[in-house]
């Protein structure tokens, strides 16, 4: 069975890479899972920039099918932060409630129209023979003045999609999935393997 290791250590992303590749001949394993450590500076500017630096991290320790993404929420009313930071804004141990409380209070007084923002994921899976491919999905939204849902995790609880009238994180894994960021992203890369496995490349 063939394998692809991410370069992640969050179990919510690799739930959601299994459930969107579904693809019974990959075997989709975390850094962890394959033992491998690998110390990655995201120094990038753009997110597929540091999706490449970390899958080209993992790639140089193994060989293997590496993948990695690089995602986060860009906020209009705020310059497009916290971009390819939101991970590591107000820094890394801090939580996401505190986090969204902040992006909130920093709308505040800002009528809907004017709370525009997305979610971005770009993929970046580089091939055995050191090939690249690469994939950009986005989520369209806006900051909601609250936060609210049970699902998803990090900025989830503050995005809202006026068109569905509900939070992201009041959406079910499967809405979710089928809608978000890296839903797209993932599906865009789906196709692009298996266009690889279908020629034979791998």
């Amino acid at each position: 069975m063939k394998k692809i290791i991410v370069a992640t250590g969050n179990e919510h992303k690799l739930v959601e890479i299994r459930e969107i590749l579904n693809d019974p001949d990959l075997e989709i394993l975390s850094m962890k899972q394959a033992g491998i450590e690998a110390d990655v500076e995201e120094n990038g500017t753009t997110f597929l920039e540091n999706a490449l630096i970390k899958a080209q991290a993992v790639w140089d320790s193994c060989h293997e099918m590496t993948m990695a993404d690089d995602s986060g929420l860009v906020v209009d009313a705020m310059d497009g932060e916290p971009g390819i930071y939101s991970a590591r804004w107000m820094g890394h141990d801090t939580s996401y409630h505190i986090k969204n409380r902040r992006i909130i209070k920093n709308l505040e007084g800002l009528p809907m129209e004017k709370r525009t923002a997305r979610f971005v994921c770009a993929v970046a899976l580089i091939l055995p023979d050191g090939r690249k491919l690469t994939s950009v999905g986005t989520f369209e939204g806006a900051i909601g003045y609250e936060e609210k849902g049970e699902n998803g995790f990090g900025y989830d609880p503050i995005f809202y999609l006026p068109d569905r009238g509900k939070y992201s994180a009041e959406l079910t894994p499967e809405e979710k999935n089928a809608i978000s960021h890296r839903g797209q992203a993932l599906r865009l890369m789906r196709d692009q393997l298996a266009a690889e496995k279908a020629a034979g490349r791998i």
